[in-house]
């Protein structure tokens, strides 16, 4: 049986992007994703996307810091791609953008809301939306909103997300183990609690013969997400 669905607000999200734990905690979030798997996650699924060729420009929904998306340039060796960092918050370092650089790609930072940024008519489609726990933070109304936005500017969208069960919040229970402060430990306890599981992400994005949709539980703390465009290989 799943753990029924709830969100509550994280700490991070309250805290200037200044201040030592929420530095602090963003470090952990690194760590934290290493243990989910996620850059592997993410990684497999757009090479499974793009057997064939590297896509041009890949958007990341909540890019935080930019290393996520770094992580996944250093792994694809994809060379000439233009990276898309969209946060609320501008805290993608001069070293990390460098990063890119030294990997043949570009990146670019947006400072806005998801929402706004995704309606506003940008004259280009993605080939790749990005969203690494991100997604868990909107309550299903809001969230159908924003997968509408999306589905409408992208050709493939992969999210990688917290699990929502019972070994997973277990697991988020002992964070501290590994050295994460009182931020990071409270926020992976919310975030699995805010989490998804089966199919609730499926059911949310905008029907249509034109996508192809998969969803399924990555390990014990993921959950994955992928629609794309059946036009997308051809």
């Amino acid at each position: 049986m799943h753990i029924p669905r709830s969100i509550e607000p994280e700490w991070l999200d309250g805290l200037p992007p200044d201040d030592p734990r929420a530095l602090r905690s963003r470090r952990d979030l690194r760590r934290v994703n290493a243990l989910m798997r996620n850059t592997a996650i993410v990684a497999g699924e757009l090479k499974r996307n793009f057997p064939n060729r590297s896509p041009r420009v890949i958007a990341e929904l909540g890019a935080g810091d930019g290393t996520l998306m770094l992580r996944l340039a250093e792994r694809m060796q994809w060379p000439g791609v233009h990276a898309v960092l969209l946060d609320q918050q501008d805290i993608v370092s001069t070293r990390t953008l460098a990063g890119f650089t030294a990997l043949s790609w570009t990146a670019e930072t947006a400072t806005a809301d998801v929402f706004e940024w995704l309606a506003q008519p940008q004259g280009r489609i993605f080939d790749v939306i990005v969203a690494n726990l991100f997604l868990h933070h909107f309550d299903p109304a809001r969230l159908q909103t924003l997968l509408s936005l999306a589905a409408q500017c992208t050709r493939v969208l992969i999210a990688c997300e917290p699990r929502r069960a019972r070994l997973a919040l277990a697991g988020s229970r002992l964070l501290g183990i590994v050295g994460c402060n009182d931020v990071s430990r409270h926020d992976a306890i919310v975030s699995v609690r805010a989490g998804f599981a089966g199919c609730e992400l499926s059911a949310l994005w905008p029907a249509g013969p034109s996508w192809r949709l998969q969803e399924r539980a990555q390990g014990v703390f993921s959950h994955c997400f992928v629609a794309s465009r059946r036009d997308n290989n051809d």
